[in-house]
């Protein structure tokens, strides 16, 4: 997610467009508060409209977790993460390094055999 001030839109407003034009969102503040936020009008807003596009964006910057994107999605977490799948965003985004670690814990408190 980029973000831009209202001064820089009283310049040229090109990289504002360019950035959505690169499939990010764009935020734009004023005196350091969010004003509102540019969404790609992409097949993702087409297909799911602004707000499941929105925090499909938001959850996949990692700006959200799933449970904070489903409610700006009006989404159950499940019908959320169905959404993030069918998107083609991933849904789990552990590294393989902390998922052996967490393997290893699991298996020290005997949960897998």
């Amino acid at each position: 997610m980029e973000a831009f001030t209202v001064r820089d839109l009283r310049e040229p407003t090109a990289e504002l467009i360019r950035a959505t034009e690169r499939g990010n969102l764009a935020v734009v503040t004023k005196h350091g508060n969010p004003v509102f936020v540019a969404v790609p009008f992409d097949k993702l807003l087409l297909e799911r409209g602004v707000r499941a596009s929105l925090a499909l964006r938001l959850f996949d910057d990692d700006a959200l977790t799933a449970a904070q994107a489903a409610k700006v999605a009006g989404l159950s977490l499940e019908e959320f993460i169905q959404c993030v799948g069918a998107a083609g965003f991933a849904v789990v985004r552990t590294p393989a390094s902390e998922l052996d670690s967490e393997l290893v814990v699991i298996a020290q408190h005997g949960r897998i055999r």
